[in-house]
């Protein structure tokens, strides 16, 4: 009887049409997520007119999605541990593609607020089940680039937001863009269909022969046998306890050390995408429209996600996301300094890829530190608990700048914090990391059964 390890066998395989299928889904997926998360802010000033609301109001409507994320990145990442990651992603889809929608059918803000924060919990879910499910499969030696590829996705979903936003908004109202959200809800069949389950809850479950069929895909010199055991190492195997594993085996400090890295990256992201623009236009510069401003900042961002992740797959993943909170600390602060219109937009960039880049190679290395059976879990945790940075983002930045600060000061405020988490992560304990600290438990068993035990002793 031969018994194989899944993982092994994942991490070994070479690059092939399967990995190019999940990588497909889980990309589009996270287009159509950072789409719905964008949405609120391209639409917002037609809303504030069409509702009457002030800006007070009309922050509380945005920040309503924001707390929904917080909600749904820790509830529904656990789930999935449970259900099964096909159908907790299938289900965040759902959530967030109708409840985006009904926000376009609303009339009154708490009812805007509410769908939203329904929507959160989708788009907020979603994340850390699409980056476990990457990693899951994603052959070792290329994963890190994989996973931030998939993830670059978030920032194209904002600037398609972006550049259709204006269009729509003038030609059929704020509704449309919150209507046309709706969409994703007609791939779920194909998703179903074609996304492959997680190894982990198909061994729990006992399917093992579609277990085997997804292995043949990963491999195709290998040819399954009736007599085939497939397992997986202990800390890989799933069980009703997920969020015990993110504390256990000496893990807790490093799980401490991701939340405080996830929180300080999603403040200075969400700091820069609430105030940036405005900031700039009070310090005197001709920027144009805030689209310019927006594009430069996610193009930043998606490629410093690519990049950041070609590194890591050459490099070691943490000190190379240490190098990247350090860069966002000093590109954050060149934005202080009197620059002309051309080099400023440069800067920018960098802050997006130093800021965006910087979160999604975070959510990479969690995904790489955290065992198969928990990847969800952790993910979803250090995502909910660095929602709370996103929270607190705008509401902080805006106290200052209504202190007059110095636009330098304002700046350093953002920047600061990165050098914090710069040292957060150079704390983490990489020798506990799943990809380095994990047995092989392939080899061959003998055969239980009576009849062989008989063949054998002949």
């Amino acid at each position: 009887m031969r018994r194989l390890d899944a993982h092994k066998m994942a991490d070994e395989a070479q690059f092939r049409g399967f990995h190019a299928l999940i990588l497909f889904w889980c990309a589009i997926i996270i287009i159509f997520d950072g789409y719905d998360l964008a949405v609120a802010g391209i639409a917002l000033p037609s809303i504030m007119k069409d509702m009457g609301v002030d800006p007070t109001q009309a922050g509380f409507m945005v920040s309503s999605a924001l707390f929904g994320m917080m909600f749904g990145a820790i509830f529904l990442g656990t789930v999935a541990d449970h259900i099964g990651r096909r159908w907790a992603i299938v289900a965040c889809i759902t959530l967030f593609s109708l409840f985006t929608a009904a926000a376009g059918l609303t009339k009154d803000p708490i009812l805007f607020s509410i769908t939203r924060f329904l929507a959160g919990l989708g788009i907020g879910g979603v994340m850390p089940n699409v980056v476990a499910h990457m990693t899951e499969y994603a052959p070792r030696k290329m994963r890190s680039t994989l996973v931030t590829l998939m993830f670059s996705g978030y920032a194209v979903g904002g600037m398609v937001a972006a550049l259709l936003g204006k269009g729509l908004i003038e030609a059929y109202g704020w509704q449309s863009v919150f209507l046309a959200a709706a969409a994703p809800i007609v791939l779920i069949p194909f998703i179903l269909s074609t996304l492959p389950e997680s190894m982990p809850f198909l061994l729990d479950a006992g399917r093992h022969e579609e277990l085997k069929r997804i292995i043949a895909k990963l491999d195709p010199n290998y040819h399954p046998v009736a007599t085939d055991h497939f397992a997986l190492p202990d800390e890989d195997r799933a069980d009703h306890a997920p969020v015990h594993h993110l504390f256990h085996e000496g893990r807790g400090f490093s799980t401490v050390m991701f939340w405080i890295a996830f929180l300080i990256c999603l403040f200075m992201v969400y700091a820069l995408s609430s105030w940036l623009t405005k900031l700039m236009a009070a310090a005197g510069y001709n920027l144009g429209s805030a689209l310019s401003m927006v594009l430069a900042l996610n193009f930043g961002g998606m490629v410093g996600a690519i990049a950041g992740g070609w590194f890591a797959d050459r490099f070691h993943i943490k000190w190379v996301l240490v190098s990247m909170f350090v860069l966002a600390g000093v590109s954050i602060s060149a934005l202080g300094i009197n620059l002309p219109q051309g080099p400023l937009m440069v800067v920018v960039a960098f802050a997006g890829a130093s800021t965006i880049g910087t979160q999604i190679v975070a959510y990479a290395y969690a995904g790489q530190f955290y065992p198969m059976a928990v990847r969800s879990t952790g993910i979803g945790f250090a995502s909910g608990v660095g929602r709370s940075g996103a929270i607190l983002a705008p509401i902080l930045i805006g106290m200052l700048v209504a202190m007059h600060m110095p636009l330098q000061m304002n700046f350093l405020a953002i920047a600061i914090p990165g050098l914090v988490a710069a040292l957060a992560v150079s704390l983490i304990d990489h020798s506990l990391s799943a990809s380095t600290h994990r047995q092989d438990v392939s080899g061959e068993e003998p055969d239980p059964t009576p009849a062989a035990s008989g063949r054998a002793a002949t």
